[in-house]
């Protein structure tokens, strides 16, 4: 807003009446821009502040809608480039086994769109490697990305170990994950030192 708007702003815009102790100004609701004294005011400026106002309020609509989203810890998908949404459902956003990339759930579900109506063999939307035709198969590729030290799949792994029971072999993949620079990973290692979870309890780590 211009320092002009922003003293515009301290007055009625009729009749120029100032906020003080025993006046309120509101706002136009449409554009925010202007402020008045009273509801006869504000009908005795609408003839002048019509086509302003309609033009500003277009103009928040349009800046509402085409405002990027704020980025998650997750980082932005590697298709669209909008952020993922951080969520415990993986089904929100989904990792490819193949790639360890997390794509988000939009992108997925028209790649398989795509591939169903085409007849195609289902593949992953950014590697475009063959998916996975069963979990013992999907459990070697991913293994295969932890041999080569990703971070994301060494992350997943000591998840999957946690909810197994094994909190000794989670916590060393979450450790390493987080050494390798993964963020749920360094999450992760702070809540096994405040529960105890396969280590001692230490508040200092968490």
């Amino acid at each position: 807003m211009s320092e002009t708007a922003e003293i515009g702003m301290m007055c009625c815009a009729s009749c120029g009446t100032e906020e003080v102790d025993g006046v309120k100004l509101k706002k136009c609701t449409a554009c925010k821009s202007v402020r008045y004294c009273s509801v006869k005011c504000q009908k005795d400026h609408r003839a002048k502040h019509k086509r302003a106002c309609k033009k500003r309020a277009a103009e928040l609509r349009d800046e509402l809608l085409f405002k990027q989203p704020e980025s998650s810890h997750l980082g932005d998908c590697p298709i669209c480039c909008l952020p993922l949404a951080p969520s415990i459902d993986e089904k929100a956003s989904p990792m490819m086994a193949c790639c360890s990339k997390i794509i988000c759930n939009g992108c997925n579900i028209a790649n398989q769109i795509r591939e169903a109506k085409g007849k195609l063999l289902l593949k992953c939307p950014y590697c475009r490697h063959q998916l996975p035709q069963s979990q013992e198969e999907a459990a070697q590729i991913r293994m295969k990305r932890v041999e080569v030290n990703d971070p994301v799949a060494i992350w997943r792994l000591g998840v999957r170990c946690r909810r197994e029971g094994d909190y000794e072999s989670a916590f060393q993949h979450y450790k390493k994950a987080a050494e390798l620079g993964n963020a749920d990973a360094h999450y992760n290692v702070s809540c096994v030192y405040r529960d105890g979870e396969g280590v001692e309890k230490d508040k200092k780590k968490e």
